[in-house]
C-alpha cells in the first residue's frame, strides 16, 4: 500500500512553504499567491510545526470579522490543532483522516521538521491514477488483449 512518503515523491512541488506566526496576514496571502498554494505551515524557529494557515482561515477569521490583513498576524488566525502524519502512513488512512476531520491539507513530518504537505487534491489525483490503471487492465482482460 502506498504511503505519504511515496505520494510526496510524486508531487511536482516538493518544497514546504513555512512562515512564522508573527508574519502579517497580508504578507502570508501574498506568499500563497506567489506559490499558487492554499495554505502555509506555521513553524517556530526550530521548524517545529505550530499551526497551519489556510484560505479558510482568511475567510472565516479575517474577512468575515472585518479585520485588517496588514495589522493582523498569522498567529491570530492560524489553526493551532494540526493533524500531522508520519511518512509511513498509508494513503488510505490519510484519505480517511481528511474526510473524517473535514480538512484539505495534512503536513507530513519526521522527527521534528515538516517533510511535505499533502492536499486532498494530491490524494484524489493518486486515486484517479490508480483507478485509470485498473480500468485499463480490466479492459485489456475483457477484450483478451493481455
Amino acid at each position: 500500500m502506498p504511503t505519504a512518503k511515496e505520494l510526496l515523491s510524486e508531487k511536482k512541488a516538493k518544497e514546504v512553504i513555512t512562515v512564522s506566526a508573527d508574519m502579517s496576514v497580508q504578507d502570508a496571502c501574498k506568499l500563497m499567491r506567489t506559490h499558487r498554494i492554499g495554505c502555509l505551515v506555521v513553524t517556530r524557529g526550530d521548524q517545529m510545526i505550530e499551526g497551519i494557515f489556510t484560505e479558510r482561515d482568511v475567510v472565516n477569521r479575517l474577512v468575515a470579522e472585518d479585520k485588517d490583513a496588514s495589522d493582523t498576524k498569522v498567529g491570530e488566525l492560524m489553526t493551532r490543532e494540526v493533524i500531522v502524519v508520519e511518512p509511513d502512513r498509508p494513503i488510505a488512512e490519510i484519505e480517511a483522516i481528511m474526510k473524517q476531520n473535514r480538512i484539505r491539507h495534512l503536513p507530513v513530518a519526521g522527527d521534528k521538521e515538516p517533510l511535505g504537505l499533502l492536499s486532498i487534491g494530491d490524494v484524489m489525483a493518486h486515486d484517479a491514477s490508480k483507478n485509470k490503471q485498473m480500468v485499463h487492465y480490466l479492459t485489456e482482460y475483457i477484450y483478451g488483449r493481455h
